[in-house]
């Protein structure tokens, strides 16, 4: 009987601490889909510097895509001469497939990009590590193809 107690009570933890995560992780995810939301919004309002909010500002950010870019900066610089006009933002759209919790701090997102433009379009897929730097949810790596 003790042991069937220990059992029940362990058990009953357990699923108590799982279930709190469980909030943590929603709250989380929902945080994490808001950045992506806001990188969305400024883009299409052609605001290469609001996009960039998404993203830690540190020389530390590495952006790999058809280069490896290291920085904050560098990054915002290599968007600015690839996107110099609204014709060639056009209009973006992210559809996101996956949120993966690797810490309560750290996540990856996968997802798809879609870029509409009067020329020619864009699609392509992406995968962003999100850490929580200073109580905010940012991009600290971007694999995007």
């Amino acid at each position: 009987m003790k042991h069937a107690l220990i059992f029940i009570l362990s058990t009953t933890l357990c699923h108590i601490g799982y279930s709190q995560q469980r909030v943590i992780n929603q709250e989380a995810e929902k945080e994490i889909r808001l950045v992506l939301q806001k990188q969305e919004l400024a883009w299409n309002n052609f605001n290469l510097d609001g996009f960039m909010e998404g993203y830690w500002k540190s020389d530390l950010l590495l952006f790999v895509g058809s280069q490896i870019t290291k920085g904050w900066t560098a990054t915002l610089e290599g968007y600015k001469k690839r996107y110099n006009s609204q014709a060639q933002m056009g209009s973006l759209k992210f559809e996101i497939l996956q949120i993966d919790s690797l810490t309560p701090e750290v996540y990856v997102v996968t997802g798809k990009y879609f870029l509409t433009r009067s020329t020619t379009n864009l699609d392509g897929i992406f995968t962003l590590l999100f850490q929580r730097k200073n109580g905010k949810w940012v991009i600290v790596y971007d694999h995007t193809s």
